[in-house]
């Protein structure tokens, strides 16, 4: 079961969803944490300033913002 995913957000908070952003489903947090890392220029390219790691309907962290720390 995939059942931990991201949830997308603009920088003022809102839900960003479209057909551009992943919806894919990860078996395990690791696999979820191992994806945004790997995935993070793209999705700030698509306009991600932050998201939120869920494990089904409860939310385990975030928002975790994308920009690197300066």
């Amino acid at each position: 079961m995939n059942s931990w995913t991201w949830q997308y957000e603009a920088a003022d908070g809102s839900v960003m969803t479209g057909p551009e952003l992943p919806r894919t489903g990860f078996p395990n947090q690791a696999d979820a944490e191992s994806w945004v890392g790997e995935s993070w220029h793209d999705l700030l390219a698509a306009g991600v300033e932050q998201v939120n790691l869920f494990n089904a309907d409860d939310k385990i962290y975030g928002p975790m913002s994308l920009r690197p720390l300066a």
